[in-house]
This record gives C-alpha cells, structure tokens and sequence, in this order.
C-alpha cells in the first residue's frame, strides 16, 4: 500500500500542485490508515472495504481524535480512493455515502464592550496614522464589516450625511450598512484632514490608504490590529474577525432582531447568524447565576 500512496501523493505534487504542507496531511493520513489497516491482517488495496473504513474512524474516536481531525482523515481517504478508481486499481470506492463525524462549532471569540473601548483607544489621535488606524477599528466594530470589505471601501462608499457606507461592489447584491456618530465622526476627521496626508496621486480612491498612498493590504492591516492588541494588554487571542463578531453579539445582547443583523454582516443563510445567539444566551446565563439569589 505504501507504495501507492506514494505515487497518489506524487501525483498532488506534480498534477494538482498542492502545497507541501497539504502533501504531508494527506501522506500522513493515509499512512495511519495503511498501518491499520496491515495491524488488521489487510496488505493489498483492493481488500479494503467500508467496513473497514468504519471501524478506522471508530478507532480514531475511542483514540480522543477531534472531529476536526476524522473529517481530514475521511476526506483524504475519499481522495485517495477517488484516485485509485480513476486509475482502474479498484473497481468500486469504498469511502461512497460515508459521512464524517459531525464537528461542533466553536462559538467565535468576542470581546465585552469594555475591551472595544480600550483597544479602540489605543492609537494616538495626534498624527495621521493613528487617526487613520482608529478609524478603521471604529469602523470595522461601528459596521461589523470583513477586513477585504474594509480594505476595498472608496472614498465614494461613506455618506457622512446619511450615516452610511455601502459595502456592494455590484449593484446585485447591494449592502449599506448604518454607522454610529462615533465613527462618523473620526472617519470626518481622517477624510478631512489626514487622508491627504498619506495621497500620492490624487486620482487615489481608495479609502483607506498606507503610507505608500496606495490601497491599504490585509496583511498591512493585520501588522495594525496585531500592534494595537499587545498595547491594550488584552488576555485574549484577537483579530480583525473578533470586532465583526463583537458586533453581531453586542447588537444581539442589546435587542436588535436576527434577520437586521443577518442583513448587516451579510450572511446568506440566517443559521449563520444564529451562532451569536448562543452566545447571547451563555451571557444571560452568567448573568442569572451571578444575580438570582436562589441560582
């Protein structure tokens, strides 16, 4: 078996140009399930059967593996397998209809309103940058936006006036999301008086832009958030993705109905959305068990 599985890998390399970290996942998956397959008196590829297959994710699971992990393991065997009938060295794939272990969602991670207002405070409001920097936190917490929806805003996308910016790049699926007073007003102070600052060319629209006078990068802003979370001291792992999650779940914990904040993050389908509620509702737990005198 061992011998195949090195010629399914050298075709990833060379056919499909996977990374070397996927070819070792997929090599060491398959590599686990030839071993136990052989500790099970089963040498030759085309005598694995599902039964098989079964017991080899059941043996993972009474191992302790993640759900997480099963699922990698079946997919790679699904491959694999996928492989070998194509190249006619088995007749019927044995890994059709299986289905991986459900995996639990893990609840996003988000910070209390408190921790919003310490990192959003940190960058220095007396230079451009740090002007630019805290309006773009104030802008991801105020609109709950993705950091590629944040990073592709134009100029044109705010309306100060009205309170909005339009998140649509095509006017199918168009998304204006209301900002708060708070955001408005340091994005007015950055748009007025420092964007200029940074404008090389004055055709540049983009809004928020790097020292460059180009288009801010992803990774630019991440070097960003990254630097402002070891200032705050915050006690937790934090991304530009927790102040979007932080959104959902702060609007939730104030009132605010699914279907609005759906509408705002964007999400197509509302059970998406429904994983702030979870959180929403652990929050109001804690809150009984620390406030019921008979909790």
């Amino acid at each position: 078996m061992e011998v195949i599985i090195n010629k399914f890998v050298d075709y990833l390399k060379t056919d499909r140009e996977l990374a070397d970290n996927t070819l070792e996942s997929y090599n060491r998956d398959l590599n686990q399930f030839c071993e136990y397959a052989s500790n099970n008196s089963i040498d030759n590829i085309s005598n694995v059967n599902k039964t098989l297959i079964i017991t080899y994710l059941m043996y993972q699971q009474k191992k302790g593996k993640a759900a997480s992990t099963i699922s990698r393991s079946l997919a790679s065997l699904r491959s694999f397998f996928q492989y070998l009938l194509n190249e006619g060295l088995i007749s019927k794939d044995p890994t059709v209809n299986l289905q991986a272990p459900k995996q639990e969602k893990k609840l996003p991670s988000i910070l209390t309103p408190e921790e919003v207002e310490i990192l959003l405070s940190q960058p220095n409001q007396n230079n451009a940058k740090g002007v630019r920097d805290r309006a773009m936190l104030e802008l991801l917490y105020a609109a709950g936006v993705r950091v590629s929806e944040l990073i592709s805003l134009d100029i044109n996308d705010v309306n100060m006036d009205m309170g909005y910016i339009n998140c649509s790049k095509d006017s199918q699926n168009e998304r204006v999301i209301p900002i708060g007073k708070i955001a408005i007003e340091i994005l007015s102070i950055y748009i007025n008086e420092y964007r200029n600052t940074f404008i090389k060319d004055d055709s540049e629209v983009s809004l928020f832009v790097n020292h460059h006078g180009r288009r801010l990068t992803r990774q630019g802003f991440w070097k960003i958030i990254k630097s402002y979370t070891k200032k705050a001291n915050i006690n937790k792992k934090i991304t530009p993705h927790t102040l979007r999650h932080s959104f959902a779940a702060h609007l939730l914990q104030n009132g605010a109905d699914l279907k609005s904040v759906q509408e705002m993050l964007g999400h197509s389908d509302i059970s998406t959305t429904q994983i702030y509620t979870q959180i929403t509702n652990n929050r109001i737990k804690d809150v009984y068990k620390k406030s019921h005198p008979r909790a």
